[in-house]
């Protein structure tokens, strides 16, 4: 009874705030004229597309690196998010990354809740003069990728209502000050000359560290063994992430312009570059080259060059992929030999990765980077990577702790014996 009576709450919550908040018929309305570039809108709807595909690639190489019993749980977690998040932003999440700026830290809620004046007119100042309401599909796939990220480091242990309540408070009060911070006009990071092309703070970053509070909060599987549950999966997964990441980042320059190109060109290159490092450096290790390597290779790759995308040349970016491989291979070994149970390494490959390209764009970007004789910029990034892995973890690990208090975040001893897959939703992949 209880739980049908939730159910109806939340639904007439939301029934009543679409129609008391709604936006009027001329701000909302789809089918009003637009000045937009059709060429800009066109990509912006493809790239939007292939962000979100992203997530489903997210799910396949996160189900195929865990056990068997915890497959659907894992690919659920990610797939959820399309949901869960796609709601909570047309409520308040884009006004809190994108609306009126409140010192620089965050939106105010009430400037487009509900999706109040999010329509087909372009905003004077936000989105590159493209329909707005497109705008706010595009940034709403990056919302959803990132707490999806954060999974593969709770995998096999987390309750799924509990995740689900984390997924919201981390998107309202992690992800969005840190997008608001970086990408509004009027944010912090952006006004002290901060660059994240695509990402790689405010997606990266922030995940990496809430899955390393997770991991830190939830503390070891009873089993820390893992045997992967299907090796093609593991292989699908990077693939549809790679193919995602072109919009990710392409996407990043809002038009078919010239940056969207270079950002097109990197994405792959540096993605290339990671995958061939990773391979090589386990053979010269005296480990085999296997699958498993080379797609996170490739995906540490993407991490790195995501906020540099649209500001180095080929060149670097191959080095970028270089570096970064090499560097979250590291990671993961010495994390490995920590006691620290992060499942699926999110931590080593999103949070590091995510600070290596940091740094690396302060150091490549052109015409203010410390190659082109320039030390401010490298500074500010210096300095903004320190306070986003506070922010992030501490924040983090004090939603993890609030959560738990409201719903235990971990499940009991048979419950994870059995696996999350039959003991959280009641099915089985045999």
């Amino acid at each position: 009874m209880g739980k049908k009576v939730n159910f109806i709450a939340l639904t007439a919550i939301i029934g009543i705030s679409a129609w008391l908040f709604g936006g009027d018929a001329e701000s909302t309305e789809l089918t009003q004229a637009v000045a937009s570039n059709p060429g800009d809108i066109a990509w912006m709807v493809v790239a939007s597309a292939f962000v979100l595909l992203m997530t489903p690639g997210l799910a396949f190489f996160y189900g195929g690196m865990v056990d068997r019993k915890n497959v659907i749980s894992t690919m659920l977690q990610s797939f959820v998010a399309l949901g869960v998040i796609s709601v909570i932003w047309v409520l308040v999440g884009f006004s809190f990354c994108f609306g009126d700026s409140l010192g620089g830290i965050i939106g105010n809620p009430m400037t487009f809740f509900n999706f109040r004046n999010v329509g087909t007119a372009a905003h004077p100042e936000i989105g590159a003069g493209l329909p707005f309401v497109l705008f706010a599909l595009f940034q709403l796939k990056f919302a959803i990728i990132t707490p999806a990220l954060i999974t593969g480091s709770l995998a096999g242990r987390i309750r799924f209502r509990s995740y689900i309540l984390f997924m919201v408070l981390f998107t309202l009060f992690i992800y969005a000050p840190l997008a608001h911070m970086t990408w509004h006009p009027d944010g912090l990071l952006m006004n002290l000359g901060v660059l994240d092309f695509a990402g790689g703070t405010v997606v990266h970053m922030s995940a990496g560290f809430a899955a390393l509070a997770g991991a830190v909060h939830l503390g070891p599987r009873n089993i820390s063994r893992l045997e992967h549950a299907n090796i093609p999966f593991i292989i699908l997964g990077p693939g549809l992430l790679w193919f995602g990441w072109f919009g990710f980042n392409a996407g990043s320059a809002l038009g078919a312009n010239e940056d969207a190109v270079v950002a097109f060109a990197n994405t792959h290159f540096a993605s290339a570059s990671g995958m061939i490092t990773w391979m090589f450096w386990e053979r010269f290790k005296g480990r085999k080259m296997n699958a498993v390597g080379a797609c996170i290779g490739a995906i540490v790759g993407l991490v790195a060059i995501t906020p540099a995308a649209g500001f180095v040349t080929i060149q670097e970016s191959l080095l970028i992929g270089f570096i970064a491989a090499l560097v979250s291979n590291w990671a993961i070994s010495r994390q490995g030999k920590s006691g620290l149970d992060d499942t699926l390494d999110v931590f080593p490959s999103h949070g590091v990765g995510g600070m290596v390209g940091m740094l690396l764009t302060g150091v490549f970007a052109a015409d203010v980077g410390l190659t082109s004789g320039h030390t401010e910029t490298f500074i500010w990034h210096l300095v903004a990577l320190v306070g986003a892995a506070l922010f992030s973890f501490v924040g983090s690990f004090a939603l993890f702790k609030l959560v738990d208090l409201a719903i235990p975040l971990r499940v009991s001893g048979w419950q994870e014996t059995l696996g999350l897959d039959e003991s959280q939703h009641g099915e089985t992949i045999d």
